[in-house]
């Protein structure tokens, strides 16, 4: 568990910072664009039981409460979770918000319509156990959706490397400034080892996935045209963000 510890630590130092970029999407075109996105791929019905998996400072869990559905939100950081139950509660909303490993949640089998999770995945110690667990905790016909990128890949892979040095050469002649970590080289010491930061993806996720029986099966290899800015597109040019899901 040293991995899960190292993980935890470094992420509640970057809590309230995370908090006011999600305040920048909540007041941008992105607010709407996430919630399109969502909707598009979400199971029927009304209101959903929805869970949102390191939910961080609660951008999910703040868009899913405002679309009328009953939120669950977890992350592994107290400070991420203070930081969501503020900015919730000043949309006038609520959702429950628990401190949990996303590898081993308290749920009862079946319990979810929806899981939610953005950013999170390329953090896990153990992916294929945390998605066996997050399927555990579906319903029948219940949809996970994963949105993430193949962020640390570059940490193992010169040439993706030199395309993300060249990504922050360009966005420096522009003007643009990528938001920085509190400890970026403890962060970078930290997923250099993740299993993640050496597999291709959404690839390995839609197989891993597959090989746990869920029964459908979508990937979308880049959102970034409808989730991201002009100068995110400019700093993350090499790292497009997808979309994998599955529904039980």
């Amino acid at each position: 568990m040293e991995m899960y510890t190292r993980i935890k630590n470094y992420w509640e130092g970057e809590a309230s910072r995370y908090s006011e970029g999600i305040w920048k999407e909540m007041n941008s075109f992105k607010k709407q664009a996430w919630a399109e996105l969502i909707e598009h791929y979400r199971p029927r019905g009304n209101p959903l039981k929805v869970l949102d998996i390191g939910t961080g400072p609660g951008f999910f869990a703040m868009l899913a409460a405002e679309m009328g559905h009953i939120v669950t939100a977890t992350d592994c950081t107290q400070n991420m979770l203070l930081e969501a139950q503020n900015n919730i509660r000043q949309i006038g909303l609520q959702a429950e918000f628990l401190l949990m490993d996303s590898h081993e949640l308290s749920f009862a089998d079946n319990s979810f319509d929806l899981i939610l999770c953005r950013n999170l995945t390329w953090t896990l110690y153990n992916p294929l156990a945390a998605y066996k667990e997050w399927q555990r905790v579906l319903k029948r016909r219940g949809r996970l959706l994963i949105f993430d990128a193949n962020w640390n890949l570059r940490l193992n892979d010169p040439e993706r490397q030199a395309q993300y040095l060249a990504d922050m050469a360009e966005a420096e002649r522009r003007g643009i400034h990528r938001r920085g970590h509190v400890d970026p080289e403890e962060g970078d010491r930290i997923a250099k080892d993740l299993f993640l930061s050496t597999r291709l993806r959404p690839h390995w996720d839609a197989g891993a996935l597959i090989d746990l029986g869920f029964k459908e099966v979508f990937i979308n290899t880049d959102i970034t045209n409808r989730t991201w800015d002009e100068e995110d597109k400019i700093l993350y040019k090499s790292t497009p963000m997808f979309l994998v899901g599955g529904e039980k």
